[in-house]
């Protein structure tokens, strides 16, 4: 498309869950009100607009789990539901202003950095834009991961992913087949069950599971912060404090897990009398290695006379017959996949391409690696919200964004210290540097002792945590160290012209 008919902004967002309207709230906070938010739906909320499946929560805390700038202190229960998260998100949209930024129904398709403009060229479904600065906030949990099982296509009924969940199917009476034990499935059994006629679900490995105590906030608890908002501040850092201090059980020291490990088979037996059972249940690797999962309906959710595991994967569809590695066979008439989410081969790489015309996904084809979780090298102004090794293992990934938001307010500054025209590409050595560090701190991690979790990548190597503490990851993100970027420039000869065609050019 012709370079007048894009129009251009400062900043283009991708994206607007928590990461993509923190990023537009922070923009306008830093006086900044050139910029767009790009959302390919017709809403915002991203991951918590999109799953919608029975029993949908957060295991977060409520307080916890929300913007430290916009406090809502109307949250009806400790751990929230998607509808309530979703509105809370709306609420935010409203509440800042961001309305007019919006372009919905505007799925990024190719974005292309312009080496001699020094900017990039946004090609949507709704409008092309340039945009000086990209943030992609288009979130790990976004693109569902269907495994590839022969026969799949044989199966007759509905087949669907819990993040696209399929609301006109009806599950009274039906046999239902929940493949995958992650932390969507395991809210998915306890919310099917008393209406299915049948569900059974296919453990590739079990999970460990806590208690999760989640109550109703009284009335006098939300009259209480709405008057004394201080009260609300004070509740979530002591949420977070707790937090905090579990986190060197993680990173330094996994054999103290060991107490969590009775704490959780401790809840297991609880539920669930049958030995043969429990056994099926109990993991054999360190808690924590996996995401460790909140729920207090999972484990009799499974003792229930209906509910059949089979300890094993899907591993071929035959008609309506599904047939597990182990041999183990089931009958379905609905398919249900709890299968996680592409997150170390996240499909935008494949949209941007950077410096050089590589794409992303090409510089990331070895393993994810970016400057501080946010700067990949040859991708100049590209900034990343939860990009690599940025995710977190106990706490809530608003820290971590809020953090990133506090990286790109400095980036903007420092674009505009330079004058003129001028871009920021992370070196490469500084990119190396940072991962190496991050790496080897991987190294004593609860994650890096030997399970198989979407942690990883196909590699096996963990770009996706963060391996310290959330007030470690502030600091290392307040500002942008200028000597780990190049700083750019629009090339001095201008862009070669291109001759006429024949018969057009003037007469002489």
């Amino acid at each position: 498309m012709a370079e007048h008919e894009r129009q251009h902004v400062r900043v283009a967002v991708i994206g607007s869950g928590f990461g993509g309207l923190g990023a537009a709230v922070r923009l306008r906070r830093e006086g900044i009100t050139d910029f767009v938010v790009l959302e390919r739906a017709d809403s915002v909320g991203g991951t918590w607009r999109d799953n919608t499946y029975p029993g949908c929560a957060c295991d977060v805390p409520s307080h916890l789990y929300s913007f430290s700038f916009a406090a809502n202190p109307a949250w009806p229960r400790s751990f929230s539901g998607q509808p309530h998260i979703r509105a809370y998100l709306e609420h935010v949209t409203d509440t800042f202003g961001l309305r007019p930024h919006l372009r919905l129904n505007s799925e990024v398709q190719q974005m292309r950095w312009d080496e001699e403009r020094l900017h990039w060229e946004i090609t949507t479904a709704g409008g092309d834009w340039t945009a000086d600065v990209v943030v992609s906030a288009t979130g790990p949990l976004a693109d569902p991961r269907i495994p590839e099982i022969p026969g799949l296509d044989s199966f007759p009924g509905k087949v669907f992913h819990s993040s696209r969940w399929d609301h006109d199917a009806d599950l009274r009476g039906k046999r239902v087949a929940v493949i995958g034990t992650g932390a969507s499935a395991i809210q998915i059994v306890p919310g099917i069950q008393p209406e299915a006629g049948r569900v059974t679900l296919f453990q590739r490995t079990p999970p460990w599971v806590l208690p999760r105590f989640d109550r109703p906030v009284s009335a006098a608890e939300r009259r209480l912060h709405t008057l004394l908002p201080a009260t609300a501040a004070l509740r979530r850092g002591i949420l977070w404090g707790i937090r905090e201090l579990q986190v060197s059980n993680f990173t330094k020291r996994p054999e103290r897990m060991r107490f969590v490990e009775k704490l959780a088979l401790a809840h297991m037996r609880k539920a669930v009398a049958d030995p043969a059972l429990r056994a099926r249940l109990t993991p054999d690797y360190r808690i924590g290695c996996k995401r460790i999962l909140l729920s207090s309906d999972y484990y009799p959710a499974l003792a229930r006379p209906n509910v059949d595991l089979v300890a094993s994967e899907l591993a071929e569809v035959r008609g309506r017959t599904l047939v597990a590695a182990d041999g183990t066979e089931a009958e379905a008439d609905v398919l249900v996949f709890g299968t996680g989410f592409r997150v170390t081969d996240m499909p935008i790489g494949e949209r941007v391409t950077g410096a050089g015309g590589v794409t992303l996904a090409e510089a990331w084809k070895d393993g994810m690696a970016a400057l501080r979780g946010t700067s990949a090298a040859g991708f100049p102004n590209f900034l990343t919200v939860i990009g690599p090794n940025t995710a977190l293992g106990n706490s809530s990934m608003i820290l971590i964004i809020e953090s990133q938001l506090n990286y790109l307010a400095d980036f903007m500054r420092q674009l505009n210290t330079l004058g003129g025209k001028a871009a920021l590409d992370a070196r490469p050595s500084a990119v190396n540097a940072w991962n190496r560090h991050i790496q080897r701190r991987m190294e004593r991690t609860v994650w890096n002792t030997g399970c198989r979790s979407w942690y990883l990548d196909a590699n096996g190597r963990n770009t996706t945590v963060w391996p310290g503490t959330t007030a470690e990851f502030r600091k290392v993100t307040r500002e942008v160290n200028l000597s780990e970027y190049q700083v750019l420039r629009p090339p001095r000869t201008p862009r070669t012209a291109v001759p006429a065609a024949a018969g057009t050019g003037a007469a002489r």
